[in-house]
């Protein structure tokens, strides 16, 4: 009796499950997709039906004859790929490549890799879930359109290169509506006034101005402050009424895949790539001592909150042994169904709470345990009691003014004791507690002393990576798979930049949002993308044919294509004349647009290059932007310094250029403005001087120079954080330049001699097991293409990145 055939997406996965399931099965991986879209043409028949056309992906020729030759031998087959949409996709291609072979084909699922979960899905095995196939096909033919069609439109109208995605597309027209209302805001004075009082016992408090004749107190200037302040002098403050409660505060649901990058992106700074790497690890399985390999949490792609009975029984159990029973509710807590939630997974939790973070932290790196230990924390916490707070308010009387002291107290701290929530927006602990001394009604204060305090509005806060997924998920655009791929594409792209952990769109982003918002309307708008959204799940119900779905979608869209070609703004071409005369040639200046936005040029242009940077006022006039000086002279040359714009912000340059080509790094102080960065020092010392060295930054990115500069000029460049793969070299990869081209080589040069055109990354090869991975570039037809692959030529492993469907 020959072997059943297991094949999963994951060599990773592949290696768990094989544990699990014993020698009668023989488990292969597909190493992701293996069909998609041709790169090089459209890939679906608009006219019939929107047939898409599959080609086996590059360097998946080697991994599908190993199936096939395996499929050939095995009495049946599974396939076993995660329980999704992609993963769905990916069991029916491969079906279709095995169904000759005259073999049962079956499609197991699990939501955790675990010995029972394995057992019982395999146990009983079904069928490839058709709607689900062809929900994940109309998703991936609606990008392929919109992407195929808009972005050699773009490249027509402003530069080649560009590219336009449905739901990436959207992402950008959120971060630049953010923009303009920032842009738009007129803050508003407001002023505050805080007593600072004492009463018989310690300690000394603060109260607030509440109220003036029982009406909300506004306080629009220092006059009004002023005034307040006046009637106040002498007065007595005495209590007026006190208000004691005990508030219940309750655990929050487990982990969600928007709660969970939320949360990683504020507790732990991970990125949402990052969290979803680090989570794609821990529940694909690692060895964890004498358990072998196992995988640590649920399906990390979810936006339900259920959980399984058998994990609430556990949990339970171990709460009461470990907390006591004060923190066992008497019933297993449920959470309510977010809106749209598609449950077909449960929450992200720990595969057993029994494994606590601590018993298995040796077994994990730094980030992996980190991610492990928040996953868990707030699972465990969902399932303990409220934490109970006593909270006191005083309302102060002074004439007609009243002011309110507050504070709380952690009675019994509950689910506390494991997670602290913090605010969905801009963080800071819900803790915050504030003691007051002992008071009655009645009782006379002493006042220390008065303090008014000057504020302004401050308009809505530019995105970061949490506020922006939850925005997304609020908003109903993308699923929980997709969020990672929007946050980095928008950023790949160029039309989106994080400074200071916030989201800022690019000049670029600003005009290509703009084009797209003109002429591609519901494309760009929020709610017709999330109608999208919801019109795909309903494929996958099984109440909406896919076909029909498109055809209505493209009806439309093909309508505004021809609209815009011959409406939109043609930028490469637009030349906007001004009176401005250049003084250095006396021809007219001319307004166009470059990659930092719109800028003045000489008409003369290439004989003459001056160009100057303008702002346009409330009317529209050109105001041209005056050369702003600096505070200091050229560390080279002694000449002025000026402030300049360019593509990575505000920097400091020589005013010699381009005789001498001296930079310095403008970042945001505390204070607001504008300031040099400051030197990133290192541990490295200069073996020229004996200074320190430190990080320092150029055009073509970070290197590290002597600290010393510019009286040493000694410079090195920077890791990439890859070893060299050179067996026994022990040093570096760096990146290179030389002739105006970028390489990668081993900072041992010349005593290592490892170089190479594309970057290395620090990631075995899958099929092949090369140590490293690289980055690279090819081209099709008359383009270039992204994608990673194994630097031996002997080896056909290759995955895309720009191109890859994303998971959902």
């Amino acid at each position: 009796m020959g072997k059943s055939l297991v094949i999963v997406e994951s060599p990773s996965k592949a290696k768990t499950i094989n544990k699990f399931l014993g020698k009668e099965f023989k488990v292969l991986a597909s190493v992701g997709h293996v069909r998609d879209l041709p790169k090089k043409e459209l890939g679906v028949d608009v006219d019939r039906g929107f047939e898409p056309k599959y080609i086996t992906i590059r360097g998946k020729g080697k991994v599908l004859a190993e199936i096939r030759s395996a499929a050939q031998r095995a009495d049946a087959i599974y396939l076993a790929p995660d329980f999704d949409r992609e993963g769905e996709a990916i069991a029916w291609h491969i079906a279709g490549l095995l169904e000759n072979k005259g073999k049962e084909i079956y499609r197991v699922v699990f939501n955790e890799i675990t010995q029972k979960a394995i057992t019982e899905a395999f146990r009983n095995p079904g069928r490839i879930d058709q709607n689900r196939v062809d929900a994940q096909q109309a998703r991936r033919i609606l990008d392929r359109i919109v992407g195929y069609k808009i972005s050699p439109l773009l490249w027509d109208k402003v530069r080649r290169g560009l590219s336009a995605g449905r739901v990436q597309s959207v992402a950008v027209r959120l971060v630049c509506d953010r923009e303009v209302e920032i842009q738009a805001f007129k803050p508003q004075e407001y002023w505050s006034i805080t007593a600072e009082l004492q009463a018989k016992e310690p300690p000394v408090f603060e109260a607030k101005l509440l109220k003036i004749s029982g009406k909300k107190a506004e306080v629009p200037n220092q006059e009004k402050a002023q005034g307040i302040l006046d009637k106040i002098k002498g007065k007595d403050f005495r209590v007026s009424a006190i208000e004691k409660k005990q508030k219940k505060k309750n655990p929050v649901a487990p982990y969600t895949t928007s709660k969970l990058q939320m949360d990683a992106s504020r507790k732990l700074g991970f990125s949402a790539r990052k969290t979803m790497m680090i989570a794609q690890k821990l529940y694909e399985g690692l060895s964890v001592g004498s358990e072998g390999s196992v995988g640590l949490i649920t399906y990390m792609r979810t936006d339900s909150t259920r959980v399984s009975e058998d994990a609430l029984t556990e949990v339970r159990g171990l709460i009461q042994e470990r907390f006591g029973k004060e923190y066992l509710p008497n019933a297993p807590r449920q959470y309510a169904k977010g809106k749209g939630a598609q449950d077909a997974h449960e929450a992200i939790r720990p595969t057993s709470s029994l494994r606590d973070p601590e018993s298995i932290r040796q077994y994990l790196d730094h980030d992996g345990f980190r991610l492990y230990q928040l996953i868990w924390n707030r699972f465990v916490a969902s399932q303990m009691n409220p934490a109970i707070m006593d909270t006191i308010s005083v309302d102060i009387q002074v004439n007609e003014f009243t002011f309110r002291a507050t504070g709380s107290a952690i009675r019994f701290k509950g689910f506390m004791t494991l997670y602290m929530e913090e605010t969905e927006t801009e963080g800071g602990s819900e803790e915050g507690d504030k003691f007051l001394p002992p008071l009655q009604e009645g009782e006379l204060l002493q006042l220390s002393q008065i303090v008014p305090g000057q504020h302004f509005t401050q308009p809505p806060p530019r995105y970061t990576e949490a506020t922006l997924v939850k925005d997304l998920e609020e908003k109903g655009i993308g699923r929980p798979s997709t969020y990672a791929a929007i946050l980095s594409t928008i950023q790949d792209r160029a039309y989106t930049e994080i400074r200071e952990k916030r989201f800022h769109p690019t000049p670029l982003g600003v005009l290509v949002n703009r084009l797209l918002v003109e002429n591609f309307p519901d494309i760009l708008n929020v709610e017709f993308t999330a109608k999208m959204e919801g019109e795909l799940d309903r494929v996958e119900e099984g109440t909406s044919n896919w076909k029909e779905l498109l055809q209505i979608f493209y009806d439309k869209f093909a309508k505004d294509l021809e609209t815009a070609r011959v409406n939109m703004r043609d930028v490469k071409k637009e030349l906007e004349d001004t009176d401005i005369i250049c003084e250095k040639c006396g021809k007219k200046m001319v307004i166009k647009w470059g990659y930092n936005g719109e800028f003045i040029a000489c008409s003369a242009f290439p004989e003459c290059k001056n160009t100057k940077d303008f702002l346009r006022d409330e009317s529209g006039q050109i105001q041209i932007m005056q050369v702003e000086k600096a505070d200091e002279k050229c560390p080279e040359c002694k000449a002025e310094m000026v402030v300049k714009q360019g593509k990575f912000g505000r920097f400091l340059a020589c005013t010699r250029y381009p005789e001498c080509k001296t930079t310095r790094r403008l970042v945001q102080g505390e204070n607001g403005k504008m300031t040099t960065a400051p030197e990133e020092k290192t541990d490295e010392i200069c073996d020229k001087c004996g200074k320190p060295m430190a990080v320092k930054h150029g055009r073509y990115g970070k290197f590290i120079g002597c600290s010393a500069y510019p009286q040493c000029k000694n410079i090195k460049p920077l890791s990439i954080g890859v070893s060299c793969p050179a067996e026994g070299c022990g040093g570096f990869v760096v990146q290179k330049i030389f002739k105006g081209r970028t390489f990668y080589g081993c900072s041992r040069y010349p005593d290592c001699r490892f170089n190479s055109k594309q970057r290395p990354m620090n990631e075995p090869c899958p099929a092949c097991g090369s140590p490293y991975l690289i980055e690279r570039f090819r081209k099709e037809g008359e383009t270039y293409h992204k994608d990673i692959g194994c630097p031996n030529k002997n080896c056909e492993y290759a995955r895309e990145i720009e191109e890859a469907a994303p998971k959902d």
